[in-house]
């Protein structure tokens, strides 16, 4: 017979031949739910109580005030930060992910430091997603945080009877400890995201570290999912009371679903870009932008605004997204959008910058999976001092990165553009 590892790593490998299959055959009903874009009258400046007003009309996302907001930066402030708040837990502590590989010691000691909880008595509930960690991880990690009484669960395992959920991932990044200190933004847990962007085998990544009233958002975005997984809801230490800061700042946590496709983060998105005014920078790991966004940044820059979108270049992980991203080069640049590929590693990082006090930051990309199909996650903030951190960051990453020219990309070899008009036929999937 063989081990339930290995039949599992066979049911996985069959899964991503079914999603390919699945995906092939949504792409017409999912390219209606990221691409049919929005008509905003007078659209309202991101950061002023309008927009908020506005995103928490569309996608039921409550401003909340007064929360401490902290920008971590790659892997080497990102881990020391997460393992200290999981070091520091006494009752709970609530962990979703897209992704969790091997790694390291850096990547071992996140693991380890939820085994010491979890042995200690704090209710350890952690959820991965099924296509996205099953291959990769340390199956005895699992076994061994489960022995320590952590309750582990896969999101949407295969199943034939399941078939029309394949497609729709967890991609959210979640971390909750006690109720009281969040964590959220776009990184995994593997050795890739250790280190500070130093070479290829370390990625470029943005975090967050969150405490005040937003951090009930962030429960809620874990709840939606360990719900359905388990049928379980959870409450006591996983919901304090939640005191604003004197000092804190304005944010709204935005949530899709990952069932039929939601246009949550599809509207946030829309409307950002719609009520930007005189900047507008895009920071994404994979930049595919629906038909409707493409008409939508250049009209941005149309009437004037400074539009930059930051993708990545040669280190990329999928060339293929890149290509198809490409895609869109042309009529963008045609419109005034300027268009950098980062080149020194993966860049994972997923950040909207408009104007000078309004920023996102999420596990959402600038692409139709993100748009129509994951459960993602979007954190939006006002505040000038953080927004300034992240243009700081956003112009240090251009240092690296190289502009195109569009006289020079219309000259570009036959066979490149024969591989932009093949990614055509499934860039909806990415």
């Amino acid at each position: 017979m063989p081990s339930a590892h290995s039949r599992n790593t066979t049911i996985v490998g069959a899964a991503g031949a079914c999603v390919a299959a699945i995906g092939a055959l949504k792409v017409a009903k999912d390219r209606k739910t990221g691409t049919r874009g929005f008509d905003l009258d007078d659209p309202p400046v991101p950061g002023s109580p309008e927009f908020g007003r506005l995103l928490e009309s569309l996608a039921g996302s409550p401003v909340r005030h007064g929360n401490r907001v902290e920008v971590l930066k790659n892997g080497d402030q990102i881990f020391p930060s997460m393992v200290q708040a999981i070091e520091s837990a006494q009752e709970s502590i609530d962990f979703s992910t897209y992704i969790y590989w091997t790694g390291g010691p850096v990547i071992t000691g996140f693991g380890e430091a939820l085994v010491e909880r979890a042995a200690a008595g704090v209710e350890v509930s952690i959820l991965l997603d099924a296509v996205g960690s099953f291959v990769k991880i340390d199956h005895k990690l699992v076994e061994r945080l489960r022995q320590a009484g952590a309750r582990v669960e896969w999101f949407r395992p295969p199943h034939w009877y399941t078939l029309n959920k394949t497609n729709n991932r967890l991609h959210r990044r979640i971390l909750i400890v006690d109720g009281h200190v969040g964590f959220t933004g776009g990184t995994g847990v593997g050795e890739e995201w250790t280190g500070d962007a130093q070479d290829p085998d370390h990625w470029r990544e943005t975090h967050l570290r969150v405490e005040g009233p937003a951090v009930r958002d962030l429960v809620g975005g874990f709840q939606e999912n360990w719900a359905e997984t388990t049928g379980r809801i959870l409450t006591g230490a996983h919901l304090p009371e939640l005191s604003a800061f004197d000092d804190g700042i304005d944010v709204q946590v935005t949530r899709s679903s990952a069932t039929k496709g939601s246009a949550d983060v599809e509207e946030l998105f829309y409307s950002a870009i719609a009520g930007a005014r005189e900047r507008l920078w895009v920071t994404t790991a994979f930049f595919v932008p629906p038909d409707a966004f493409v008409e939508a940044l250049c009209a941005s820059a149309g009437r004037g605004v400074d539009v930059r979108i930051l993708v990545n270049g040669p280190e990329i992980d999928k060339e293929i997204v890149r290509r198809a991203g490409q895609r869109s080069y042309d009529r963008l640049m045609r419109g005034g959008v300027r268009i950098f590929e980062y080149q020194k590693t993966m860049l994972h990082a997923k950040t909207l910058l408009v104007d000078a006090a309004w920023a996102s930051v999420g596990s959402n990309n600038f692409s139709n999976r993100s748009l129509a199909l994951n459960s993602e996650l979007a954190f939006s903030l006002s505040d000038e001092r953080i927004v300034a951190q992240l243009e700081e960051h956003f112009h240090d990453d251009l240092t690296d990165s190289e502009e195109f020219d569009l006289a020079a990309w219309r000259n570009r070899p036959r066979r490149r553009r024969a591989v932009e008009r093949v990614t055509t036929l499934v860039r909806d999937q990415f």
